[in-house]
């Protein structure tokens, strides 16, 4: 197809939009406030909100320790050939009520047959991070900025004249603080690097100027006995310890923010930069840097979202995507024993789950749109991560679970004229 022609075609395309075209067609997505309420915008110019998939992907998961995939051992029987299969799966997405492929979507899809899609970089995981170990970044070594400036470089500006691209990610579910990872705040993991390294140098620079160089008020204050600003603790109990891990924390998240927004809109001005895929809810600094985002993303395995969302635009200012959610069902016959999100007793709760929470994360003005975790049941054997759950719109032999597909389109359909009717 013609880009030109892709490009005024899109809103078409797309299930989930309002009819009239309310802003102009400028060729790409984007987001826009309308009386009082945040919507991306298709490149035709019309109204939507990003009802996405994450992980559409032909091979699935492997089961842990293996090179098995069962999706794939099933589809690949299922399907002539790898085309058909992506013939066949965005006809049922689209179907379904969605518009975006989401996370980790294998590329082969990206822009097929017109369907929107979204790009994750992990740009601080592949500087050095470890999301699933809690291990942060340096954003101060120049390994990270050199990192995001080559990934732009060399993935976002072969995309930057396409109209299907919505969008990128620079990471997934960054560790911000004290979570399931871990205990130290981000002042203390900086302090526990290694002592040449950039991070380490940049906070004793830190606490040397707060304190203007002095080691005795510094001990004062943090209530340690340090024999020097390179030998302080990583780790205190007063309240001037948890100030200035507090401020800390917001100068790392503002370079992280900046140097991904900087790197990302300088190799492609025409696309949104998504944020950093928050796991839940993180410090408020960090909320405040991820203003540099055009939209902040959120994964929020809850039952209502709206409490985090309204949270983090209060914060943020920016509208909010949430980027994973999902309800796991007891009676799917898988173990349900890893993997986050609520557990519900069958397909029947799980349904309704989603009713509820489509509809209450779009009677929020600054709720831009939800991608559903994830498109096929993982092994029951376990993933990479030993994660074994009931998270598929389709099971392993890729068969839609139709009372909870069913009741999806509706729900997807619903949320769209929720937030519609907060204009009016």
């Amino acid at each position: 197809m013609n880009r030109k022609f892709a490009a005024l075609a899109l809103g078409a395309i797309c299930l989930l939009f309002i009819t009239p075209q309310l802003f102009g067609a400028e060729g790409y997505f984007r987001v826009e406030q309308k009386a009082g309420v945040w919507w991306f915008v298709t490149p035709s110019g019309q109204l939507t909100l990003s009802a996405g998939v994450d992980n559409v992907s032909y091979r699935g998961d492997e089961i842990h320790g293996t090179s098995v995939h069962p999706y794939l051992q099933n589809v690949s029987k299922l399907y002539p050939s790898k085309a058909a299969w992506a013939e066949t799966e965005l006809k049922r997405i689209r179907s379904w009520g969605f518009n975006t492929l989401g996370s980790w979507t294998d590329p082969f899809l990206w822009g097929r047959d017109g369907m929107p899609y979204t790009v994750i970089l992990d740009i601080a995981t592949r500087s050095g991070a470890n999301w699933l170990k809690g291990i942060p970044v340096d954003v101060y070594s120049p390994r990270f900025e050199a990192t995001a400036r080559k990934i732009a470089q060399t993935e976002c500006a072969p995309h930057a004249h396409d109209p299907d691209l919505v969008g990128y990610f620079s990471d997934n579910e960054l560790r911000w603080g004290p979570d399931w990872r871990g205990k130290q705040n981000m002042l203390a993991m900086y302090l526990d690097l290694p002592s040449n390294s950039p991070g380490r140098q940049h906070a004793i620079e830190f606490l040397k100027k707060k304190y203007s160089g002095s080691i005795q008020r510094f001990n004062h204050a943090w209530g340690v006995h340090a024999a020097s600003f390179a030998a302080v603790p990583a780790e205190a109990s007063t309240a001037a310890y948890q100030a200035d891990s507090s401020e800390f924390l917001g100068m790392v998240a503002r370079r992280y923010f900046e140097v991904c927004a900087h790197s990302i809109h300088a190799a492609d001005p025409n696309h949104l930069y998504l944020g950093a895929k928050f796991a839940g809810l993180p410090p408020d600094p960090v909320l405040r840097a991820s203003h540099a985002a055009d939209v902040v993303s959120v994964d929020i395995y809850r039952f209502d979202p709206r409490p985090m969302v309204k949270h983090i635009y209060e914060l943020a200012r920016r509208p909010v995507l949430v980027a994973e959610f999902a309800f796991r069902a007891e009676d799917s016959g898988l173990p349900n024993t890893r993997g986050a999100g609520p557990k519900v007793p069958d397909q029947a709760a799980r349904t309704g789950a989603y009713q509820n929470y489509v509809t209450w994360l779009e009677s929020l003005p600054e709720a831009v749109g939800f991608h559903w975790f994830e498109w096929c049941d993982e092994p029951r054997e376990g993933r990479f991560d030993g994660e074994n759950s009931n998270y598929g719109l389709v099971n392993i032999k890729d068969q839609p679970y139709q009372q909870f597909v069913t009741a999806v389109k509706a729900a997807n359909s619903d949320a769209l004229s929720v937030h519609h009717k907060l204009m009016k």
